[in-house]
């Protein structure tokens, strides 16, 4: 580790309050001229990086806030009294940031006490009392460079090479090593490790109720990882040649998807804030798109980045989400030199969401806003806005049916431990429409929730919550009731969570990760099959680096949840 860098002097306190909002304001500590603290080019750097890795998905790289509160030196915003208040990382000093990184808050961040070491604590603490680095912009050309071909398209197998039944594969993101196994679902066997970016987010692949069908969907899966390296994988191919091309398209970035004609791929880009569209066959980048722009406060916004991209399953097009604009831009892709935009305003922060059953409407988490948005992919707008409990994240979501309000959506929460439950139907079930239908009380905060329609049940995991035997649980609600019928703990190992489900091809298991939060890059993570009936466990794959999203190819290029 590097030689650690000079502190600032420590700021008087208190004790952990309610969360970051209230510590990063003038109600927690009086006004303090400080000098900004210096560091050495090696902490700096080292700094730089963790910030990078733990920190910029919710702060922002800017440091400017999004789901997570700005963490600038100081920032000085006046009222319309002509009030001024100055917050920042200044005022609460070299003690008090190592605490607040080191325990989290009562807010939804996370603790790093057991992830970072004392030492990458303080200098992260004292990195974010530094006016925040501009990292460089990335251009068409920049990125036509980053390609690399291993297989040529013409080389292509016509059929699978290793005869094995590829629709029920599982892929899965190995997140801190960066690489996606692929898993034999059939047989439970690890096929391949396969390189990809750093901290894979998401993977797509073509779907088979795009708007034109493309042939053999799911056969080719595009990853997208946290440092804007997009990959393209072929499961025809034997394991050892699964990889076949590759490019990057920005310096940090969160998804990806396959056009419903499957001539496309975009990824979408942190870092720069754009998104870039793709050849998906040779994988030569096209077209690139700033997302810089006016939010819906009328504010513009630098760093507006892109925080999901899906396809729209009956229209040409794909919904990008402007996380800060608090947009979904409509891109039609059926011309891509003269795109077509439709820019719909909505709500802050947007992250990551899913269809519903009919793949008309679109519904997605709005975290800072304590809101989900539904926008009507076919009219082109916004259909709703539904309140919900702190910081929804659905993940992938889940639709089902109950007995009371008809077809519905589900969330968890980071900010709170309650899966909530709205009316998804307005063809047939006008009246529970995008309205709340009910709410679960769960024992803590999650990341994920996951569904099949032949399933009974539910899951939800509870991955944020600071409790170890919590974390480490998942559960299980009945659909018929809308309550818990099971809560299981997925492992008793100081260290590791449960994270993230997936149901195999037919329905009958569910798949659920059990990773180590503080050390990810060894080889001790596994995933735990359970019966989809009974709910009694069946198998544990070995042999997995933290992994975390799971994505069978029939159910995802299905829309099977």
């Amino acid at each position: 580790m590097t030689t650690p860098a000079a502190r600032t002097p420590r700021t008087p306190g208190r004790v952990l309050g309610a969360g970051l909002s209230f510590l990063l304001s003038t109600a927690a500590f009086p006004a303090l001229a400080q000098e900004q603290p210096t560091m050495n080019p090696e902490a700096f750097e080292a700094a730089k990086q963790t910030y990078f890795e733990q920190c910029a998905g919710c702060h922002g790289v800017l440091r400017k806030g999004a789901t997570g509160k700005h963490l600038l030196p100081e920032l000085k915003t006046k009222a319309a009294d002509g009030t001024e208040t100055v917050t920042g990382t200044l005022k609460l000093g070299q003690d008090r940031l190592e605490r607040i990184i080191s325990f989290g808050t009562e807010g939804g961040m996370n603790n790093f006490d057991g992830i970072l070491t004392s030492e990458q604590i303080a200098d992260l603490a004292t990195y974010i009392q530094i006016d925040p680095p501009k990292p460089p912009e990335m251009s068409l050309a920049q990125m036509i460079q980053t390609r690399k071909v291993y297989i040529e398209p013409e080389d292509y197998p016509t059929e699978p090479l290793h005869g094995r039944n590829w629709e029920n594969f599982f892929v899965v993101i190995e997140r801190d090593v960066g690489k996606v196994a692929v898993i034999d679902g059939d047989t439970k066997e690890v096929l391949a490790h396969i390189p990809t970016g750093y901290a894979v987010h998401v993977l797509k692949a073509s779907e088979h109720h795009s708007i034109d069908e493309p042939e053999n969907p799911g056969r080719f899966w595009y990853t997208m990882g946290r440092d804007g390296k997009m990959t393209k994988i072929d499961l025809w191919q034997n394991p050892e040649n699964m990889l076949v091309a590759e490019v990057k398209i920005a310096y940090d970035a969160r998804d990806v998807a396959v056009s419903g004609d499957g001539k496309y791929v975009i990824g979408g880009g942190y870092w720069p804030p754009h998104f870039a569209i793709v050849d998906a066959l040779t994988m030569e980048p096209k077209k690139v798109v700033s997302t810089r722009g006016v939010n819906v406060d009328g504010e513009y916004v630098e760093e507006s980045r892109v925080a999901a991209i899906y396809t729209t399953p009956h229209e040409p097009t794909w919904l990008v989400a402007v996380k800060e604009l608090g947009q979904i831009w409509q891109v039609d892709y059926t011309d891509i030199d003269n795109l077509r935009i439709d820019k719909i305003d909505n709500s802050k922060f947007l992250h990551d969401g899913f269809f519903d059953p009919t793949g008309r409407y679109f519904q997605i988490a709005a975290n800072a806003s304590d809101q989900m948005v539904v926008v009507d992919s076919k009219t082109r707008k916004l259909e709703a806005i539904i309140d919900t409990k702190s910081k929804p994240h659905p993940g992938p979501g889940a639709n089902w049916v109950d007995p009371n309000c008809g077809p519905v959506g589900g969330t968890t929460h980071l900010g709170t431990g309650h899966v909530t439950v709205w009316g998804n139907d307005p063809a047939d079930h006008p009246d529970n429409a995008w309205k709340i239908c009910y709410e679960v009380e769960t024992d803590g905060p999650g990341l994920f929730i996951r569904t099949h329609p032949t399933s009974k049940y539910v899951w939800a995991d509870q991955t944020l919550h600071p409790e170890p035997e919590i974390q480490q649980s998942v559960q299980v609600i009945d659909k018929a009731t809308g309550e818990i019928v099971k809560t299981i703990q997925l492992t008793e190992v100081e260290g590791y969570v449960a994270v993230h489900f997936e149901f195999n091809q037919d329905g009958t298991e569910v798949w659920a990760s059990v990773w180590n939060r503080k050390d990810s890059k060894t080889d001790n993570g596994e995933i735990v099959v359970f019966d989809a009936e009974t709910l009694e466990e069946k198998a544990r794959i070995k042999g997995l680096f933290a992994p975390t999203g799971k994505f069978n190819v029939f159910n995802r290029s299905n829309h099977k949840t």
